[in-house]
């Protein structure tokens, strides 16, 4: 089977690459620095030729309001309308857990559009929703940070790790199309800024944080559960401190 996973050089795509090469398919690992870039439509017909399915793991670089729609827009139409003349038979996307609850943020509102873009190509499709990654905390940490303060609202989290969600991606991707959405998050729940404040003592931080229920995630106001999933989801496997002996290290 031929596998294209645009974004496949990223922390999520080189993963998956790896894992569907060793399940012996012909995997392409796109991205704008291999020759196809899905905002400019440069290399992607060439690259979807003959291509049974198609990962999308690409992120827009910037998180500012305006930029984040512009990239999911574009690379949105840009791809499917590729795949649909290749003729591709299954498109997989990765977004996130709450989507669909957090339309305050800019950034989830654009990927909602990228969501409806691929409900409505007419190309038989997976979404994956997927809970925050385990490899964000540190970025999360200083989304909050107030001088030597962290502010992080107190609702609950599931975080998966980069491992776990590759697992899932590549077993998604040989799948049948479910033309849906399916959910993947980690093993445990936690509150957000109990489990930053745990990352924050492991790497022997000096910040302290302070559960705040108006600190606003990525532009948005948390609910209790705005970023777990009670959907039956496919749970990973490695724990918080089963990732962090591996994975961080203490300054």
């Amino acid at each position: 089977m031929k596998i294209v996973i645009i974004g496949g050089t990223g922390l999520i795509g080189s993963k998956t690459v790896e894992r569907l090469r060793n399940r012996g398919h012909e995997v392409i690992a796109a991205s704008p620095n291999t020759g196809v870039n899905t905002i400019t439509g440069e290399g992607l017909a060439e690259v979807l030729a003959g291509t049974d399915v198609v990962l999308d793991l690409a992120n827009s670089p910037s998180f500012e309001d305006k930029a984040v729609l512009e990239f999911f827009e574009t690379s949105g139409r840009n791809l499917l309308a590729a795949e649909k003349a290749a003729g591709v038979k299954h498109h997989v996307a990765l977004s996130v857990v709450g989507t669909e609850r957090l339309q305050e943020s800019g950034y989830f509102r654009a990927k909602l559009v990228q969501e409806k873009l691929i409900k409505t190509s007419g190309i038989a499709y997976t979404i994956v929703h997927s809970t925050q990654f385990m490899e964000f905390l540190a970025g999360i940490a200083q989304s909050g940070t107030v001088g030597d303060t962290v502010h992080l609202s107190p609702a609950y989290v599931q975080p998966i790790v980069s491992d776990d969600v590759a697992d899932a991606m590549a077993d998604i991707a040989l799948a049948a199309p479910v033309n849906g959405t399916v959910e993947i998050a980690g093993p445990e729940r936690a509150r957000l800024s109990d489990l930053v404040g745990r990352y924050l003592k492991a790497m022997k931080d000096p910040r302290t944080v302070q559960a705040d229920p108006e600190a606003k995630y990525f532009g948005a106001r948390l609910e209790e559960t705005s970023l777990v999933s009670d959907s039956d989801p496919r749970l990973g496997h490695i724990t918080f401190e089963q990732w962090f002996a591996k994975s961080a290290q203490p300054k």
